[in-house]
């Protein structure tokens, strides 16, 4: 591990109760040389797919050994196992209900190993079934933290569950059509459409080469918010290399009624 090794929290908790604390409070406990780093704990209530997007573009951006902590559990409780995920380079715990389906399909071709957590003695004392987040999730990255070997925490797994992320489709080299598969803080919409799949058509430093089409309407693609005026709807690549509708000033799904699931698509100009 680290010599000060970095612990993440995605959760959809929020911040009025005390449940992201206490897992903090947890996790110093038994390893007080810890950093925990909040990703987020504003998931919208039980939206697992939300989570497993937010984790899948944060969790590069951490130096190697990060452990990165993802807690949306409508499940807790249930037969639903609990897991952890060992890569060459990150550790993942949380629910095995889908969470961690970006990171399976992405290293598919890679090593990766996952545990079903059954080595209760890392876990603490239950004193009832909902909050696995502070009595299982937190003690196991806590001890992983401190060097426990990964391996004496449970039991290698291969039929963990995968949520089916939905993927562009690229018809006649000449389109890309994909979905809004997320929402920002900001009110704007991320597609699934990524800056790699644009270089399949065309050079993406040129992106004039691209239109992007929305509700039948085509939109200015844009190298930065400012750069689209009026409020109007516009279209830019955003740091994480998704294409993104966006209204600058504005929030682009309350202006334009867009949902989740809606179609975009781009196309050489």
């Amino acid at each position: 591990m680290l010599e000060t090794p970095i612990i993440t929290l995605t959760t959809d908790f929020g911040l009025k109760d005390p449940f992201a604390g206490l897992m903090k409070g947890i996790m110093l406990g038994i390893n007080p040389d810890a950093r925990i780093i909040d990703i987020t704990h504003n998931i919208q209530r039980h939206n697992i797919f939300e989570a497993s997007q937010v984790v899948a573009m944060s969790y590069k951006y951490f130096p190697s050994t990060t452990i990165h902590v993802a807690v949306v559990d409508p499940g807790v409780g249930s037969m639903r196992r609990p897991l952890l995920v060992v890569t060459e380079d990150h550790y993942f715990i949380g629910p095995d209900n889908g969470i961690f389906s970006p990171i399976f399909e992405e290293l598919k071709s890679s090593f990766f190993k996952v545990y079903n957590l059954t080595a209760s003695h890392y876990f603490l004392p239950m004193s009832g079934s909902t909050f696995h987040g502070r009595d299982i999730f937190a003690p196991i990255a806590a001890w992983l933290s401190k060097g426990v070997d990964s391996h004496k925490m449970g039991e290698l797994i291969d039929d963990y569950m995968i949520i089916p992320t939905p993927k562009p489709v690229i018809t006649d080299n000449s389109a890309i059509t994909g979905e809004i598969i997320a929402k920002d803080n900001f009110g704007n919409a991320i597609s699934n459409i990524k800056r790699d799949d644009l270089a399949k058509l065309a050079d993406v430093e040129s992106i004039d080469k691209f239109r992007v089409m929305y509700n039948n309407e085509p939109l200015p693609l844009a190298r930065y918010y400012a750069e689209i005026e009026n409020n109007r709807l516009a279209a830019i690549i955003n740091s994480f290399g998704h294409v993104e509708l966006f209204s600058f000033r504005d929030s682009a799904f309350e202006k334009y009624n867009i949902k989740i699931g809606d179609k975009v698509t781009v196309t050489l100009a």
